[in-house]
């Protein structure tokens, strides 16, 4: 049974999620503050925790470093702001969806067993992905160029991982936001992705300029490197 901690001080919010969380077959905990969230944190661990940004001793980021300090759980952040800066800072430091207040149970509960899916179907195996020069450590998450450590955000390294494990395929725009975002990320556009893949090249081509490891496929989409 998936552990689900819960960080939200609405009381009527969190016995809703929990209520309906447990009907599909998830064993959840709730905290309702920073320091509660950190102490169950410090004791066990929890295979996705559901954050809420505005808390009264603090904010859902600093719950979301210190958890990612400790494990990796999937992050999902439950909150009234909308926020683009916020949305991308959540996203960038692990958040795996964010979903704004106020919201249905049954579009929260899809997206939780979304993202839980994506968890589940994570290989426990360590897997190496080759693209070119790079080399993609599926299960640490780590990605290095020529032997070196390259430093990629959350997004950053699942568009990576999806365009590596695809190479020589031609990948739809609307194809690699549907793997990156499921369903319920409607605050994503294309323009988004457009300012992802620009990051990306940045960071792993030796020319961003004139990309080698990610093709563009102008008017359909991208197609990383195959073998050579």
């Amino acid at each position: 049974m998936s552990k689900i901690l819960i960080i939200e001080d609405d009381e009527s919010i969190a016995l809703g999620c929990e209520h309906s969380l447990r009907a599909e077959g998830y064993e959840i905990f709730i905290a309702n503050c920073v320091a509660t969230a950190k102490d169950y944190l410090s004791r066990n661990s929890y295979d996705c925790l559901i954050i809420d940004l505005g808390l009264p001793d603090g904010n859902g980021f600093e719950v979301c470093k210190y958890a990612k300090e400790k494990s990796n759980p999937a992050i999902i952040f439950l909150t009234a702001r909308d926020d683009e800066n916020d949305i991308v800072f959540g996203l960038d430091m692990g958040g795996d969806d964010y979903i704004t207040k106020p919201f249905g149970l049954k579009e929260f509960i899809s997206r939780v067993n979304a993202v839980m899916r994506r968890k589940n179907n994570h290989p426990d195996k360590e897997k190496i992905i080759t693209l070119g020069n790079l080399k993609i450590y599926s299960l640490k998450g780590k990605v290095y160029k020529n032997n070196q450590e390259i430093f990629l955000s959350a997004m950053e390294y699942r568009l990576l991982l999806t365009i590596a494990t695809r190479k020589g395929d031609i990948l739809k725009r609307d194809e690699l936001l549907d793997s990156l975002w499921d369903i319920g990320g409607d605050f994503i556009n294309d323009n988004t992705l457009t300012v992802y893949i620009k990051r990306l090249r940045e960071k792993i081509e030796d020319d961003p300029q004139q990309p080698r490891l990610i093709e563009t496929i102008r008017g359909i989409g991208y197609r990383g490197l195959k073998d050579e």
